[in-house]
């Protein structure tokens, strides 16, 4: 308030500042500041659960099961009403802070009792957490009569995993054109619901075949730089532009920019494990990254060889080293088997020898794949453990049974990132990785610019305009 009065301002805008403005939005109004943009009202709206949930009534837009706990006991009952997992976070966090999926009553007594103190001044937040789902980012522009979509991003990893921790493409690789259509149609149908005046960001879930509405946030969001230069279009500029007057007809901006790309972007975090010996390189609902960078690359929707180079230019720039060759050690959990025979056999195929624990070694046997097997930590020596601290394996795929748990999994995870081997915690992120193995063994790293790229759609769009 001491720079209002000094500077006088024609108003304030909030919305591109995370989630921290947002909670002034309404005592900013209240001590006569103009917001510009998109209403406080529309932006509690959005954060208020029940509101929310209201809005996706009317809407007839589906989301997971949810509920509000402020004891012990409250949580317990949401979660056994809603069945495990479920998703728990204390209201209003920061970088997902405090959230963990939980998979018990026992888990969810010691949350409850150790990470958070709930109360009515601050419940707990409990949702059904979508197992195996895939997650998707939404950024998009809305003038409070249309919606421009900067683009639909599809993150690499699972649903569960904070979005700036997972890695995520543009265009997305995997969704079919009738998901797209739900998504594009309902964010669409939540800006407008919402009087968004500026950005929006929103998060579904995709699980076979349905689309939910995880989190919608009326500001602006931490993938917004990466989209701007995949599309090649400033957002945070346009939506500056939107709040103060203009309209998205009079900004030029219409249709969408994301699928008539010529490239495909691969957005990837920094991750600090190196740096904490010990620490569970597992991925979470609670953000662990320091940075992130992107790589890039031709795109072309019948070939996987663009997005596996972007993801390969990815890893290099966030100081992975990803072999194009060696020694590949697999474990998953029970239900992961199947996919891990079929990671195997693409190994296999770019002439990596397969390593795995008993369990998943015979699931991948049965597919007539060869694999050698090796001890699990704790069931005799030389185990997986021993392998890794002496050299012999170059890249592990080791998928966690649920969150928390500090097994051999863990002592897995923690050796391959004091030996600096790869470690790919989600079956995901495996399947583009070995998609960028092929690519870099048949064509070698190329580099082009992407102004070059933007270059080839904005020529491409005047030859179209002068038809």
């Amino acid at each position: 308030m001491n720079i209002v009065e000094r500077e006088k301002p024609m108003g304030a805008i909030i919305q591109l500042g995370g989630q921290t403005p947002l909670k002034l939005a309404i005592p900013l109004e209240q001590a006569g500041v103009k917001i510009l943009g998109t209403s406080p009202s529309a932006i509690d709206r959005a954060e208020d659960r029940e509101l929310f949930g209201n809005m996706l009534k009317k809407l007839k837009i589906q989301h997971p099961e949810d509920g509000t706990a402020t004891s012990v006991d409250g949580a317990i009952e949401i979660a056994n009403r809603i069945g495990y997992p479920v998703l728990v976070r204390p209201s209003y966090v920061l970088g997902g802070r405090a959230m963990e999926i939980v998979y018990s009553d026992e888990m969810m007594q010691h949350y409850m009792k150790s990470a958070v103190k709930a109360s009515p001044e601050h419940p707990v937040l409990v949702d059904r957490f979508l197992e195996d789902a895939k997650e998707i980012d939404v950024d998009a522009l809305c003038d409070g009569r249309r919606v421009f979509i900067g683009a639909i991003m599809e993150h690499v990893e699972e649903a569960g995993i904070h979005s700036g921790d997972s890695a995520c493409v543009i265009p997305p690789p995997f969704l079919s054109n009738q998901e797209k259509e739900v998504i594009t149609r309902n964010t669409e149908k939540l800006a407008l619901e919402l009087g968004v005046v500026g950005l929006i960001n929103i998060q579904y879930a995709v699980k076979e075949g349905e689309v939910f509405v995880l989190e919608v946030n009326p500001r602006a969001s931490r993938t917004v730089p990466f989209v701007s230069k995949t599309i090649g279009i400033p957002l945070a500029k346009m939506a500056t532009r939107i709040a103060l007057g203009q309209t998205l007809d009079e900004l030029g901006l219409e249709g969408d920019r994301f699928s008539s790309l010529k490239h495909v972007a691969v957005k990837e975090a920094v991750l600090p494990f190196v740096r904490f010996p010990g620490v569970d390189t597992v991925l979470g609902p609670e953000m662990k990254s320091t940075g992130e960078v992107m790589g890039i690359d031709d795109y072309s929707p019948s070939s996987d060889t663009g997005i596996g180079m972007a993801m390969v230019k990815s890893q290099i720039a966030s100081y992975n080293d990803f072999p194009v060759s060696g020694t590949a050690f697999i474990s998953v959990p029970d239900r992961k088997k199947g996919e891990a025979a079929f990671i195997a056999r693409r190994l296999t195929e770019e002439g990596f020898r397969m390593l795995a624990t008993v369990g998943t070694a015979e699931r991948i046997r049965e597919q007539g794949i060869e694999v050698e097997t090796v001890n699990k930590v704790g069931e005799g020596k030389p185990d997986v453990v021993d392998f890794i601290r002496e050299g012999q394996i170059d890249l592990i795929i080791n998928v966690p049974e649920g969150r928390g748990t500090r097994g051999s999994g863990y002592a897995i995870r923690t050796e391959a990132t004091m030996n600096g081997v790869p470690c790919l915690t989600t079956i995901e992120l495996a399947t583009i990785v070995i998609m960028g193995i092929k690519a870099l063994k048949k064509s070698g790293l190329k580099v082009k610019s992407i102004q070059e790229y933007h270059a080839a759609i904005a020529k491409e769009q005047a030859e179209a305009g002068n038809e």
